[in-house]
């Protein structure tokens, strides 16, 4: 097991945010819809549990295409979908990935959003000799070295974007420093503190290590997006959002049947 806590601070409200994961969640999944496969939403209904109310999502990732295609046709049915199951109280989010294959897997996600500048330790209350070796990753969203040349789009830059709507960015290379030096400027932490199960003999560190380098570069792109989007997500409610969710889950159910259908017909 390998738990790391990610860090990432936000020229953005605790209130803001709410609304503008859950746009640019929305977008990123019509963006990976695609080539038969995609993502599935089973299930997205307001929940209430030990009196804690939030919305619950279940979603199945299709991976087909993100493994060698030799891979892809050898592996058995089912090892190449992933489920999500989230629960959205907001501020606070817990969201697991599991595999119906590889019943020894566990990706968990728990994250608290703070108004802070990310200067809070152990917010999630973990024991003290359990804290003591959870990693801490500061994430940047300004810096480019962050990411790679590859995966690098100027559209998505926050060091070079400026929000017409909210007057926002660009983010100069000191911009955290200048946003904690004026408090009455909208700001937020994300802390999220992810939890790694694999357990196979010889792989669970490099299984397990790989992933945690994966999460950091989804958080980090997403984090760009999500700012670079604040022009399209920033007047927008809640029931906007809601409105918004069922729409997409109509479009990538549409968009995964389609392109299902090409396939068997590619087949026959």
């Amino acid at each position: 097991m390998l738990i790391k806590e990610f860090r990432i601070v936000l020229p953005i409200s605790v209130k803001e945010y709410q609304v503008g994961q859950l746009y640019a969640v929305a977008e990123a999944s019509k963006n990976e819809t695609g080539g038969g496969e995609g993502v599935e939403v089973l299930v997205n209904e307001p929940y209430e549990e030990n009196g804690e109310k939030g919305q619950y999502t279940h979603k199945i990732y299709y991976l087909q295409s993100k493994v060698p295609g030799v891979i892809a046709k050898l592996a058995p049915k089912n090892s190449l979908e992933i489920h999500e199951k989230a629960w959205n109280a907001y501020p606070y989010c817990k969201t697991v990935l599991t595999s119906e294959y590889m019943k020894d897997f566990m990706i968990k996600i728990e994250t608290w959003h703070k108004d802070d500048y990310g200067d809070q330790e152990n917010v999630h209350g973990l024991p003290e000799n359990q804290w003591e070796k959870v990693e801490v990753v500061n994430i940047d969203i300004a810096d480019r070295s962050a990411i790679s040349a590859k995966d690098y789009k100027p559209e998505h830059d926050p060091a070079i974007f400026h929000s017409k709507e909210t007057g926002r960015g660009p983010l100069k290379p000191d911009w955290k420093e200048e946003l904690a030096a004026n408090p009455d400027r909208p700001h937020m932490c994300a802390y999220k503190l992810v939890t790694v199960e694999f357990k196979m003999i010889g792989l669970s560190g490099i299984v397990e290590s790989t992933i945690q380098k994966t999460e950091k570069r989804v958080f980090t792109h997403f984090h760009r997006q999500l700012f670079c989007w604040i022009d399209k997500w920033i007047n927008l409610t809640m029931e906007d959002i809601r409105r918004m969710e069922e729409e997409t889950k109509a479009e990538l159910d549409k968009m995964r049947v389609n392109e299902e259908r090409k396939g068997m017909g590619a087949e026959g």
